[in-house]
């Protein structure tokens, strides 16, 4: 069955339902531009969604990612250079081999990865045939984001089958974010509702600007551990000082750190690993899952920011590493030498 295309009454209904609860929860600060006027913000908004796609990976038998994130994979992207560049979260495109855009009107062209920035989360591709009737959105920022604002969040078609769709939520917070997976930004989007198919969706303001991608469900929006679904965005002021570097080596040079093979969680003050990667540094010097990591290279660590940061702080990937490591009921200091993350990895098609 074809994909229905978005009409501008869909975007139209959603955008002032957006302004209502704009004008209810939100109060503009005289530092802050104001929103545009109604007429013209479905407008730009209806433009912005169709610079939205989807998009569907394929990668290789024996590849590492397939583990945790599977062989097929699916989720969003914005076209955001003249060229058709897009932007999408870096984590569906690990080790793609066939990467297929499926545009607003229902095409599905070919593309290639152009950069994944494992130090952000952000992934670039670009379609091999042109995309017709698409223009690149404008980066936004999180400057002129105030708490409670409502925001546009558009996802492009699914591969599950699931249409392209467009919803209103709120920001609620933004902070830094630590994931368990040796991964961390100083600062990131929050909103609440949630969306379901937030992997690569793309979140803008009422100026029709670009704010960030989708990168994870939580369950945490507000932070300060009070419960509250939403989803987590990766903003794209961590893109602009990034992106001709990442189109020119299909990396960035802040890419290039320790990776030692972790999922890490804080428990009780104290970080405790969860799970240990195979065929890693971490399970290589003998790291085990219910360990907890006391100090990096001698200096004390009781947060997955702070943990990461000492590790990051070696100037090259191989660098030797000293772990202070709680096992059992023994103190240990076990050293270990990182890698490059993405040298453990297939390389996608393209980069």
């Amino acid at each position: 069955m074809p994909t229905p295309v978005l009409t501008r009454r869909r975007v139209a209904s959603l955008v002032l339902a957006g302004i209502t609860l704009f004008s209810a929860f939100a109060s503009v600060s005289a530092a802050t531009a104001p929103p545009i006027e109604a007429q013209a913000l479905i407008d730009a908004l209806t433009q912005a969604n169709q610079a939205v796609v989807g998009l569907r990976m394929n990668v290789a038998d024996g590849a590492r990612s397939a583990e945790t994130l599977g062989k097929q994979r699916s989720g969003s992207g914005v076209v955001i250079g003249p060229d058709g560049l897009i932007l999408t979260i870096g984590y569906l495109m690990m080790e793609a081999q066939n990467i297929q855009i499926v545009t607003h009107d229902n095409q599905t062209l070919p593309a290639q990865a152009v950069a994944y920035d494992l130090a952000t989360g952000f992934g670039l591709v670009k379609p091999l045939l042109p995309l017709r009737g698409v223009k690149p959105v404008a980066l936004g920022s999180l400057k002129d984001l105030d708490r409670g604002e409502s925001l546009m969040a558009a996802t492009g078609a699914q591969a599950d089958g699931s249409d392209a769709d467009v919803a209103m939520t709120q920001m609620v917070s933004q902070r830094a974010f630590s994931g368990y997976w040796e991964y961390h930004i100083d600062a990131a989007v929050f909103t609440s509702p949630p969306i379901g198919n937030h992997s690569g969706a793309a979140l803008f303001n009422q100026r029709a600007e670009l704010i960030g991608i989708g990168s994870l469900y939580v369950g945490d929006a507000m932070g300060g551990n009070r419960r509250l679904p939403g989803n987590m965005f990766v903003p794209v002021d961590l893109l602009k000082p990034i992106l001709a570097e990442m189109q020119k080596t299909g990396s960035t040079k802040t890419s290039r750190r320790p990776w030692i093979g972790l999922t890490s969680a804080e428990q009780g003050g104290r970080v405790q690993i969860v799970r240990v990667n195979k065929e890693s540094p971490a399970q290589v010097a003998g790291l085990e899952p219910g360990d907890f990591v006391l100090a990096v290279d001698g200096a004390k660590v009781a947060t997955l920011e702070a943990f990461y940061k000492k590790l990051w702080e070696h100037a090259q990937p191989d660098d030797e590493i000293s772990l202070t490591v709680l096992q059992g009921a023994d103190i240990k200091t076990i050293r270990l030498k990182g890698v490059d993350r993405m040298s453990t990895m297939r390389r996608p098609d393209g980069i």
